[in-house]
């Protein structure tokens, strides 16, 4: 049994003319070789090579043997598509275990590349590669270009979608009225029309599909590993679909992973580092809820209390004198702005949360809670926001009350000593 969990990352995309993109030249990145294409003349040359493990061309059964041929293959791809924005091609790219030798990669690809796509009639460019950061660190991962147009039985492209009769509940065709006359249409040769929809003549651009052959290779690795005695379990299912609340990183891409990889920031970089620094939040603020939900006294809330002790800063002082007055904080109903998005007020409420809050963000003084609040680059929850905003009101409304107490102190003692002096 596996006992470590490693989130399986595969990407499928389609390669479109619109958005100037080339099969060739995808089929040229992938597998590290020189290609020409014959629709736009374009030599395309990858600007790597050392990474390239294995390449190969699988086809099916009714496919041209010259298709064998890379550059043919995709030219011919290229030349059967006359729009400006029809799809090229689909894309697959999947990560696999280091620990595997290219040896077994190689085998294991080869099978899943020929049972999910080949044998359902689509000719697949595959390619592993080996690639290394700038800390070392290995990723064994393939890619796939698959075409997207079916083969016909004697290896001409066919059609991508196609024309049937919609049927009504007893499987018959249902007539097409005229709504002029109220009478079945015919046209010109007197024949009668029947009502018809466009449809896909396969089913490669379904979803499901997608989701079955993430899965199956999630289950091929796993059942590999299985047998090569590698404690580690691959997790097609994303984040949402396990009921992980928590955000995926993006696709980086190669050319922003190259300069990323030179210590240049780009754009997509940035990106996924925002989403880490989320994520990372996002733990912390629900650790900080288990806590709340916790018994005053276990042993997780006593080491945080410790901590928020040790910690003397002003805004802990200000909510143990708002504890001692008052028990807890009060809230800000009326000009609370985040409170409204905030189902659980009382634990708002709690000056115990208001602490592990503090603590938990190594806020020290108010003007560390003011900037907190302030840092658009720093990604806040709601309910971060809220104690934010409930220990600030709490401060203003110490203030006050303060200010209060003393003025009447000051005119109790100014009404003794004029009594005193009557006397």
């Amino acid at each position: 049994m596996a006992n470590v969990t490693k989130q399986a990352s595969t990407r499928f995309s389609i390669v479109r003319r619109s958005k100037g993109q080339s099969a060739v030249e995808k089929a040229s990145y992938i597998s590290r070789s020189i290609l020409v294409s014959e629709f736009d003349g374009q030599t395309y040359r990858p600007k790597y090579h050392e990474d390239l493990v294995h390449s190969e061309i699988t086809l099916p059964p009714n496919a041209p043997k010259e298709y064998a041929d890379r550059a043919t293959l995709w030219n011919a791809v290229e030349l059967s598509e006359k729009g400006q924005k029809l799809q090229l091609a689909r894309m697959l790219k999947a990560s696999l275990p280091n620990e595997w030798s290219y040896e077994l990669a190689e085998e294991v690809v080869r099978d899943y590349v020929q049972r999910n796509f080949v044998d359902k009639g689509m000719c697949a460019d595959w390619a592993i590669h080996d690639s290394e950061n700038d800390k070392g660190q290995r990723n064994l991962h393939i890619h796939v270009l698959l075409t997207m147009r079916p083969l016909t039985e004697n290896g001409e492209w066919g059609a991508k979608t196609k024309k049937v009769y919609i049927l009504d509940e007893n499987g018959e065709r249902v007539p097409l009225i005229d709504k002029k006359t109220g009478q079945q249409k015919v046209d010109k040769r007197n024949r009668k029309q029947w009502k018809c929809q466009t449809v896909e003549s396969t089913d490669w651009n379904s979803r499901e599909n997608a989701k079955m052959w993430r899965k199956d290779l999630a289950d091929t690795i796993n059942a590999t590993n299985e047998q090569l005695g590698i404690a580690l379990h691959w997790e097609h299912r994303s984040f949402k679909e396990q009921g992980i609340d928590r955000e995926p990183t993006i696709h980086i891409g190669a050319v922003a992973n190259a300069l990323e990889c030179k210590g240049i920031q780009t754009e997509r970089g940035n990106i996924n580092r925002e989403i880490i620094k989320n994520n990372m939040l996002l733990e912390q603020a629900k650790d900080m809820l288990m806590l709340a939900k916790q018994e005053l006294h276990s042993a997780q809330y006593v080491k945080i209390k410790n901590t928020a002790v040790s910690v003397k800063n002003e805004v802990m002082e200000m909510i143990a004198k708002v504890r001692k007055r008052k028990g807890r904080l009060d809230l800000p109903i009326v000009s609370g702005k985040h409170l409204r998005r905030i189902s659980d007020r009382t634990a708002l409420q709690s000056a115990n949360n208001a602490e592990k809050f503090i603590t938990t963000r190594k806020i020290d003084s108010f003007e560390s809670l003011a900037k907190f609040t302030a840092d658009r680059e720093q990604t806040k929850t709601a309910t971060e926001l809220a104690y934010a905003e409930v220990i600030s009101y709490n401060k203003k409304n110490l203030e006050r009350e303060l200010q209060n107490e003393s003025r009447q102190h000051n005119r109790q003692q100014n009404r003794t000593k004029r009594r005193e002096e009557e006397i």
